[in-house]
């Protein structure tokens, strides 16, 4: 088999330093995924990504793919031919339409019979032929929001395109890609280099690069950097705090990283760390510093796009760009201060949360009576959940935040303590946007649970209320996130709340006919189903949700519990024979009339020695797993049903439910619901039966 290396590299002008990682990927699949689909196979994968290119280098791309023997099968050969021989209209189509005569049909053997058909064989894709549409394919599934247009032409891409390489081997013409024919010629660094760089071999290519001041490997420029940071923080006695995202961010900012440390004035560390480092992240894309003990340094660290003969001017010029963010945050604070939140909470009635919800204003007022509520159901202060509510969303009227939107709740915080209240308050403020997204932290006091949970029940039942549930991927007001962020903080900070009087709370204080009938259904039904996609990363199986979620419960506390004990109960051996019969039952119960009516188990109308061991394992299990369940201890409930296995199995083997005596049938029934009864105590494990 004849194999060859293939590059292809698009460059660009810079492209979009967030999204160059997941470009670069597509770009990588497309390329991966045309030569699959033409049956060639391949080698060893690399992908680039710089802010001027996007890359991809396969090894041993196959050149030829095997030729395909295709087989298309037509009409039964028992009606091929009428009686008197000649060939049937079925026979005469299908040898037309695939441009053969009827003699020309071969006989095939199949499940159904024989019939006739065509073997015919379809010649395999050439990887140099096919490389043109596999790139033009690549192209169009990059994840590209919004394409635009350069020159006179019509060619559309993420940013303007300045050369196109291809190269199969030292073949390297390939038609045109993006308006511009295929070549081996590359570039280097914008500023380090000059001229095109021509290759001879596909696998020059990073090392050519590499002498032209590009590495243009994505995840080895990323490491680069990560090491020189620590390095440069290492050399003044800090620590960089290296966030992810912006080190993804900075990757795509540099095609030859150089970090380089800058410092500000102490004086700036008077102003919230967090005001401090969001100007040097999200505006200047600094990595700031701390010390041992976690405190903010007036240094950081730039990542240079160059490898300048003077440092020290790169630094004071990056020096003199921060200081006026920083005096701009300084200046804030300073000013904010003057202004007591509490002056600030009656302007929110100039904010609209939203038009027919009313005004944030209206929303505090709200959110302060159902943070009260919550308050007192967990055992805390009212009075504290209250106030906090109150000053909740009166820093997004201050400066600081209208200058610095991640500000929102921390800036608060501090005008809170600065204004002398209660700390246990001035956390709640900042806490109570806690979770904002997947894994991250909860509120660390009850306060600020009761306010977070508060002021999200109050959107949720509003939304709903007003008929603007999420549809699909339309989500305006967050409210999966929202949903999430409730089941959590009730479910990790142990809170036995339920979660419809939670909901029913939230709704009584908005204006009568504001909340359409039901929405709070509609809001429960929605907010419980988020903890299908929870289960499902924790590998619990769909229907060990299912089994409790058909209890219609509504405190998420006590379902995880329950879906926990159901989930381990399904480890048991005896778990797959009980979740069996449970569905047995439920088929024998469900298809009674509504109105049949149930009662006790007469031990005098047993009859069979099964039925009788049944009914006896009964009656011993319901008081010893009813003080279980009254404890919440639904493990070690559904444990020690475990043991009806056998009665159960034996119950079924020598037991006919319908007998002929009506008095025997309706005690064997109410034998039958007792025991689903004390399955359902926990889950409706019948659902455990997973369907054909």
């Amino acid at each position: 088999m004849s194999t060859d290396t293939l590059l292809v590299e698009l460059g660009t002008e810079e492209l979009p330093p967030k999204a160059l990682k997941s470009l670069g990927l597509s770009f990588r699949d497309g390329i991966v995924q045309g030569l699959r689909e033409r049956q060639l196979e391949i080698g060893d994968v690399q992908w680039f990504a710089t802010p001027r290119r996007l890359a991809v280098l396969i090894e041993d791309v196959q050149l030829q793919a095997a030729d395909q023997t295709i087989e298309v099968l037509g009409p039964p050969l028992a009606s091929a031919r009428d009686k008197s021989g000649n060939w049937a209209p079925a026979a005469v189509g299908f040898a037309k339409k695939q441009g053969v005569e009827p003699e020309q049909l071969e006989t095939f053997d199949t499940p159904k019979g024989e019939r006739l058909g065509l073997r015919s064989t379809a010649k395999g894709a050439s990887a140099s032929a096919s490389l043109n549409e596999i790139i033009q394919g690549s192209i169009q599934q990059l994840p590209i929001p919004k394409r635009m247009r350069w020159g006179a032409g019509k060619v559309e891409f993420v940013r303007p395109v300045h050369w196109v390489v291809a190269m199969l081997g030292n073949s390297c013409d390939h038609g045109e890609i993006l308006g511009l024919p295929t070549g081996n010629t590359t570039r280097g660094h914008r500023f380090h280099s000059t001229g095109g760089i021509a290759l001879q071999r596909p696998g020059d290519y990073e090392a050519m690069l590499a002498d032209a001041r590009v590495v243009a490997s994505f995840e080895q420029r990323r490491e680069m950097i990560r090491q020189q940071v620590e390095q440069q923080a290492s050399a003044i006695g800090a620590v960089a705090v290296i966030d992810e995202d912006l080190l993804d961010e900075v990757t795509g900012l540099v095609e030859w990283p150089v970090a380089l440390t800058g410092s500000f004035e102490p004086r700036f560390l008077e102003v919230p760390a967090e005001a401090l480092v969001s100007s040097m992240k999200e505006h200047q894309k600094y990595f700031h510093l701390v010390d041992g003990d976690g405190k903010l340094k007036p240094n950081f660290i730039t990542v240079s796009n160059i490898e300048s003969r003077d440092p020290g001017q790169v630094i004071a010029g990056n020096e003199r760009v921060i200081r006026p963010r920083l005096s701009d945050a300084a200046f804030f604070f300073e000013t904010d201060k003057k202004v007591p939140l509490d002056h600030r909470v009656p302007k929110l009635e100039s904010v609209v949360f939203q038009q027919q919800l009313g005004t944030l204003l209206d929303k505090t007022r709200r959110v302060m009576s159902v943070a009260a509520g919550l308050a007192e159901r967990m055992g805390s202060s009212p009075a504290a959940a209250e106030r906090a509510a109150w000053l909740g969303k009166a820093d997004l009227l201050t400066d600081m935040v209208l200058e610095f939107a991640d500000m929102q709740g921390i800036a608060g915080h501090y005008y809170a303590l600065h204004d002398g209240e209660e700390p246990e308050v001035a956390a709640a403020i900042a806490q109570q946007y806690w979770p904002k997204f997947a894994g991250d932290r909860l509120p660390e006091n009850l306060t600020a649970c009761a306010l977070g949970l508060a002021d999200r029940l109050d959107t949720l039942v509003g939304i709903f209320g007003i008929g603007q549930p999420p549809t699909g991927s339309r989500d305006p007001f967050a409210l999966r996130r929202a949903s999430l962020a409730v089941l959590r903080i009730m479910v990790e900070r142990q809170l036995d709340l339920d979660l419809r009087d939670c909901l029913q709370l939230a709704a009584s204080q908005y204006p009568e006919g504001v909340i359409a009938a039901g929405s709070t259904d509609q809001a429960l039904e929605y907010m419980i189903e988020r903890f299908r996609a929870w289960y499902e990363e924790e590998a619990i199986p769909a229907e060990v949700f299912k089994a409790v979620s058909a209890r219609k419960l509504s405190q998420p506390l006590d379902i995880q519990r329950r879906v926990h004990a159901v989930h381990a109960f399904t480890a048991l051996s005896e778990a797959p024979a009980l979740a069996a019969a449970n569905k047995r039952v439920s088929n024998i119960l469900d298809k009674l009339e509504a109105s049949h009516q149930f009662g006790e188990v007469s031990t005098s109308l047993l009859v069979e020695p099964q039925e009788k061991a049944l009914a006896e394992k009964l009656a011993s299990l319901a008081e010893v797993a009813g003080r279980h369940l009254e404890q919440g201890e639904y493990t070690d409930a559904l444990s020690c049903l475990a043991v009806l296995k056998e009665p159960v199995d034996a119950f079924f083997d020598g037991v006919m439910v319908n007998a002929d005596d009506d008095q025997l049938r309706q005690n064997r029934l109410n034998l039958l619901k007792a025991l689903r009864d004390l399955f359902l105590r926990v889950a409706d494990i019948s659902q455990l039966v997973v369907g054909k």
